[in-house]
């Protein structure tokens, strides 16, 4: 694997023009990098700087920056502001794109030249709703700081891991007065809610985003003391279900045992969706799907530790296919889920009823092989033509769906960043898969034309998408650490 260096305590030669600054130099013992006079420099900037760092994290997290709902629209675009004047002052040539959507921020800093590398960095400023609002700790727009971590909304997806990310290429410029590499940045404001602005204007920024090297930054680790490169992450396609069966809801005394019930249909056609040992009977829909070969299971961490998760969430590592190991499914392997269903009477009291409709909101996370675009209408083919006798069904498939992306281990930007964090955290660095999605991505390494690499310091503990999403200030100063040292990294 990349990122591994192997020496007896063996001084690094580096060319004249490659001195890192105050001419330190780098040691590897035992395989892992030690702590370079250059880290211990943005030590102590993140030291003194700490209260106006969390000062300037706090303020992007009051942002009501909700992209789903059309009232935080103004809340949306003060964000965007914000997020202008903090890039102007850096020195950095800053455009506002607009979307159908929400707009899209890409910022530049290429006074490295073209001898240099360029690196693309993806991350969104927007974020999930916060219902259910009482389970709430704190008010999720008024961030507090508890026990080293810090709780709000987008306190980790993504606007802590896209703050790091600032704050590195901020301390590089305030003690360099430049950036090893060129950089450019890309900071969207849809991502929960499909990219389809980012995803329509793309096609027409092609020159502003080439790049070398596509930097992701929302992703996770498995361990809060293990660093983690993410190779892939699966695609995905949404639809909603409508079973109907009758004009109106009717009285089940008067009507039970004539009229077929559209929720027993709804469940009978999700049953129909999988067998017992949780694979997907839809026909053609493994179709391209391949296995991960034994070279490739030796790369990554299948390391999973189940009385750990049942004790964090309370939930036992059953589902999926069972004839493959908890993360291959979780990682490697499509689905089907359910994630919402509704129909009928669902009041305090009890309303006898048989209601005339029922619908499902079903999600099918793809790996390579799979196009969203031929598994989306497979889907609502099966669902449409297994209509019980006595009902309709109806199938919407969402826009905003997207492939599953894949990461060379051995490409010098994944290498860049596992040498970086094999510095800050002073151990080896995973890698690793994972099972969500961000349907952008393949599209914008299409557009930029550069080698992707996948990263963050999310934890599943972490609560994003739920009440009390916290992000704690040790992995805020990692992740800011590991981001410059990985840009230092990339100069050639």
């Amino acid at each position: 694997m990349m990122g591994n260096f192997h020496c007896k305590c063996e001084k690094k030669q580096v060319a004249d023009n490659d001195e890192i600054e105050n001419n330190q130099v780098l040691f590897s013992i035992g395989g892992i990098m030690e702590p370079s006079a250059t880290l211990a420099g943005l030590k102590t900037y993140f030291k003194d700087s700490k209260n106006k760092i969390i000062e300037d994290y706090f303020t992007f997290l009051k942002f009501q920056s909700i992209s789903s709902e059309p009232q935080y629209k103004e809340q949306l675009l003060n964000c965007v502001e914000w997020l202008k004047t903090y890039l102007d002052e850096m020195g950095f040539q800053v455009q506002i794109w607009p979307t159908q959507g929400h707009p899209v921020i890409f910022a530049s800093f290429e006074k490295a030249g073209s001898s240099q590398p360029t690196l693309l960095i993806y991350n969104h400023y927007d974020v999930q709703p916060v219902d259910p609002l009482d389970l709430w700790h704190s008010p999720p727009f008024e961030p507090i700081l508890k026990s080293g971590k810090v709780f709000a909304r987008g306190a980790q997806d993504n606007k802590g891991q896209c703050y790091y990310i600032l704050l590195a290429l901020k301390a590089l410029l305030l003690r360099d007065g430049t950036l090893p590499i060129n950089i450019k940045l890309c900071i969207e404001g849809e991502e929960e809610c499909g990219s389809a602005g980012l995803s329509q204007i793309l096609p027409l920024r092609k020159g502003d985003l080439k790049a070398d090297y596509l930097a992701v930054v929302d992703l996770g680790m498995e361990k809060p003391d293990k660093p983690a490169i993410t190779l892939g992450t699966r695609g995905i396609v949404t639809m909603d279900l409508t079973v109907t069966g009758t004009h109106t809801d009717l009285h089940s005394g008067s009507h039970g045992g004539i009229a077929f019930n559209p929720i027993h249909a709804l469940i009978k056609l999700l049953s129909l969706a999988r067998d017992d040992y949780g694979k997907i009977t839809i026909p053609g829909f493994y179709d391209n799907v391949k296995d991960l070969n034994e070279n490739e299971k030796k790369q990554i961490s299948l390391d999973f530790d189940v009385k750990k998760y049942q004790a964090d969430f309370g939930a036992e590592a059953t589902g999926g296919e069972q004839n493959y190991s908890v993360l291959e499914r979780g990682w490697t392997r499509p689905t089907l889920e359910v994630n919402g269903i509704n129909g009928g009477y669902s009041g305090d009291g009890f309303k006898t009823v048989i209601p005339a409709k029922a619908t499902a909101k079903i999600s099918c996370r793809l790996v390579p092989g799979q196009d969203p675009r031929i598994i989306g209408p497979l889907v609502a083919d099966f669902f449409e033509t297994h209509a019980p006798n006595g009902t309709k069904v109806k199938v919407h498939l969402h826009a905003g769906h997207g492939e599953a992306l894949r990461a060379d281990i051995n490409s010098p930007v994944v290498a860049a960043f596992a040498k970086a964090y094999e510095e800050v955290f002073q151990t080896s660095c995973d890698y690793i898969f994972a099972g969500g999605s961000i349907p952008i991505i393949t599209q914008l390494k299409d557009i930029c034309g550069g080698e992707v690499v996948m990263l963050g310091l999310g934890l599943l503990s972490d609560c994003i998408h739920a009440p009390n999403e916290h992000f704690g200030v040790d992995r805020l100063e990692k992740g800011y650490l590991s981001a410059a040292r990985a840009f230092e990294n990339l100069r050639k």
